[in-house]
């Protein structure tokens, strides 16, 4: 499940952003126990260098990942570790 929940991030994001680069990382396995995953929703760090990410804040890139994942922010992910650059920023 956790693969199958990885991959459908990455296909959202590179969809949305075609990213220069793009990693995608299940984290759940580190919080066991915790509230969130008793529900069975995942904790994953996303690193995502895209050209759509250029003279937007901070905040703005991670509102943009939110929307590109839609409804997989309440149905299947807990928490998201975002790392969002525009290329030639440094990292």
């Amino acid at each position: 499940m956790t693969a199958e929940r990885v991959e459908r991030i990455r296909q959202a994001l590179e969809l949305a952003f075609q990213p220069e680069r793009l990693e995608v990382a299940d984290d759940s396995h580190r919080h066991v126990g915790h509230a969130g995953a008793r529900d069975g929703r995942g904790h994953f760090d996303v690193t995502i260098v895209s050209a759509a990410f250029a003279g937007r804040a901070p905040l703005a890139r991670h509102r943009a990942i939110y929307a590109a994942l839609g409804e997989m922010m309440t149905t299947d992910i807990h928490a998201l570790s975002i790392h969002a650059s525009a290329p030639g920023e440094a990292r």
